[in-house]
Formats: structure tokens, sequence, C-alpha cells
């Protein structure tokens, strides 16, 4: 099969990493993609939400089947554009529907599903400009901590817990009234907040039948200890000790198999991936969030462990074989650490050489995933603020991050930083 890929982070190169060790696979191309991705296949300059200029290379390229990396074209509507249209309905496209998307592209949405199938999650209100002052009553009698969520996409810098009133009635004025993320903030979502441990598990549905392909742990915060603030992650552990039992049962009886059947009875289309963002609240799970796509960087320790054919798992979507699929895993603990740019989640510097690459001996046990590179003539540099990051396998987690962290110190960029303390509550 010739294969799109459409994406340019992390978790397209783990994506691509594992797609052409397909034996279905006969050639990727990866739009946009990066440095990483093209150790892989073809990177194409064409935008991930660029529907008519993917169409045309499709046509010339004869692609028969869509991944879908990130959120923004599945909101947009990208697997509804290559169904509706005569000439590439032929095309198996994994991703959801505009309207499954929005499991992810509304959290007033998702919250709303969730108590429709009776999943559990955080109580919540939602309010935009037109009951805003009613909005101002309700923070003011909220018990602390808060959580306030711009209901549409804004990045992963759309939720914010509150530690005061005041400082909640600020974050919610400046979300409605003064459009802090523009049409994304225009609804607040206000959450009850939920103190444990946050996880994550990955299932690839075709909206009727569903499989387990991983679980992870990610670490959002940039400084040591969980302190600083929030980024897109600075690394990630699998498989997460506390869900291998009865937690992981739990979330798959309560969680996991209510929000499959509600897609089903509702009728919504969706063939892809399910991000179920979990908090384990003494020992009981509840949804955080939705997402309508893989993590990133779970995805980089999600893929590596999981040993089936990726392209056979998608081609069991589309033809209605997943459910007599069995799932395989990698039994060694895997780790990712993320390598960031001096300032990130901030502002923060381009186009900076990344010296040490080629030094380091990649094997069966260690991979390095691009996220924020590209390729300037013989020479990587960087091209975002979560820049690589290193995938190590290990007998148990603290091997495992021990080795990535190993290989970090021989890779160097200008304002290069990481975590040193990825999966320290697991050594």
């Amino acid at each position: 099969m010739n294969i799109l890929l459409l994406g340019a982070g992390g978790r397209e190169h783990a994506l691509a990493w594992k797609i052409v060790r397909s034996k279905h696979c006969t050639q990727l191309f990866i739009a946009p993609g990066n440095a990483g991705t093209a150790q892989h296949g073809e990177n194409i300059n064409i935008a991930a939400t660029d529907f008519e200029a993917q169409k045309k290379f499709c046509l010339q390229h004869e692609i028969e089947m869509v991944v879908v990396g990130p959120e923004e074209p599945l909101v947009k509507g990208v697997y509804d554009f290559y169904q509706q249209d005569e000439a590439l309905k032929n095309i198996i496209v994994i991703g959801p529907s505009a309207y499954g998307a929005q499991l992810e592209g509304s959290k007033a949405f998702s919250k709303k599903f969730m108590q429709r199938h009776n999943i559990p999650t955080a109580a919540y209100a939602e309010f935009d400009a037109t009951n805003f002052e009613e909005g101002k009553k309700y923070l003011a009698a909220h018990s602390l901590p808060i959580v306030l969520k711009a209901d549409g996409l804004a990045a992963g810098k759309g939720v914010v817990i509150c530690a005061t009133h005041a400082e909640a009635l600020n974050v919610f004025e400046e979300m409605i009234i003064n459009k802090q993320f523009g049409d994304a903030s225009s609804r607040v979502v206000v959450e009850q907040f939920l103190d444990g441990i946050e996880s994550s598990v990955f299932v690839l549905t075709n909206g009727t039948d569903y499989k387990i392909i991983g679980h992870a742990k990610d670490y959002k915060r940039i400084g040591e200890g969980d302190t600083g603030l929030n980024t897109g992650g600075m690394g990630c552990v699998s498989p997460v000790p506390f869900m291998e039992g009865a937690f992981m049962q739990k979330a798959e009886q309560q969680i996991i198999q209510p929000t499959i059947h509600g897609l089903a009875s509702e009728n919504i289309t969706y063939h892809g991936f399910v991000f179920f963002g979990l908090i384990n609240v003494n020992g009981e799970p509840f949804t955080i969030e939705y997402n309508c796509r893989m993590g990133d960087p779970e995805t980089e320790v999600v893929m590596p462990r999981l040993k089936n054919d990726i392209i056979e798992l998608f081609i069991a979507v589309h033809n209605g074989s997943l459910k007599n699929t069995v799932i395989e895993f990698d039994a060694r603990a895997c780790a990712a650490v993320v390598a960031v740019s001096g300032g990130y989640p901030g502002d923060y510097k381009k186009n900076i050489k990344i010296k040490g690459l080629k030094n380091v001996e990649i094997n069966n046990s260690i991979i390095i995933f691009h996220a924020g590179t590209k390729q300037v003539a013989d020479t990587v540099v960087t091209n975002g603020g979560r820049v690589l990051a290193v995938t190590s396998f290990g007998e148990n987690i603290g091997v495992a991050v021990q080795k990535s962290k190993l290989v970090l110190e021989q890779i160097h960029f200008d304002g290069m930083y990481y975590r040193k303390d990825i999966g320290y509550e697991f050594e």
C-alpha cells in the first residue's frame, strides 16, 4: 500500500517508524513531516489541513490509506472530505468524522456525551458571554481549586487550574471577554478539581468494536518534581504499574466500554484512535478528557511496545475484523525523555544546530524520535519547543529512563533542557 501520514511532530515520527515496519507498506509519504520522519519515508510540503492539495497528491501517487496524526485536521473534517469525494472515497482514512472529533474539539460536547452514557467524570458547568455574570457568581461560590477549560482547541494551553477565586475570575474574563484563545474560549467549561494520578489509555476502534493498544503516564510540568508551567509533555513511561490490574478493569468497564457503546448507539462515525485521559482517585477511574488521536509523547512509548503490525490493525478497523484481533505487547518497560528548547513553554529560538545525533548507537532498545526538527542541507536544526524524544526499553522503568538520559548526554543544542526525573514515582 502507498500510505500518506499527516502531521509533523514526535507522534508522527513514531507512527512513521511503526508504519514502515508493516509488510503492507509499499511507500510512505509524510505531510509535512520533520527531519526524523524523512528517515522512514518521503516528506512532502503539504499542510495537514490542506485537503485540496492532499487530494491532488493522493490521486497522483495512488494513495490507498491516509493516517491522521494531529487533531486539527480531524476537527476540521478530513475524514468527511475524503469520504464525500467520489475520487477519494475508496481511500482508507484512519480518524473519526468531524462530528466524532468533537469529543476533543469541544469540551462541552464531550462532557455532555459522558453524562448521557454515565461515564465517571468531574462535575461541571459551562458559560459564555450570554451568561457571563452568572458564571462569575458560580465561580465565587465554587470550592477551590477550580479548573477552567477553553471549550475548543487551544494548542494544549486551554486548561488552567486556579488556586484562588480571584485568579479564577481573572482567567474566566481573559478567556471569554478578552478572547484569550479566540473562538476556542468563547465558551468555558468550569470543572470540579479531582486530586489523583493521571494516566492515559489508547484504543483503536471502528465505532462498534475496540482494542486497547496501550497505556502510559506522561509528565506535563516543565520542572522536576512536577513543578512549573504545563507543557505538551516532557516524558512518558509505559506500562504504568498501578494500571496493571483492578484499576484497568474498572476503567475498561466503567469508561472505555460505555464510550464505544455511546459512539455506536448515537451512530457516530469513528474509525481511529481514542485517547482516554484518566485520573486515579483513590483507586477509582474518572475521565478527564478524550482526544480523537494518539498523544504526544505517549505515542513514542505506545508504538514501540505494540508488537502488532499497525497497518493490519488499520485494515481490521476498515473491514470490520478488529474484534477478532489479538493485541500483543513487548513485556519490557519503555520510557521516553523529551529534550526541549530553552525558554519553552514560553518563547524560544529556532534553527539551532543539533549536535551528536550521529554519535548515538540506535538499536532494538533505543530510538530517537524527532518532534520539532527540520533538515537544512546536511544539518538537523531545531524547529519547535519540544525538539526530540529518546525512547528506551529496560527491565523496569528506572533502567529505561536511565538509558534515555545517557543518550541525551551525547546530544546537544544551545539551550537544550530535559527533565531528569521522568518516572520518579516508579523507580
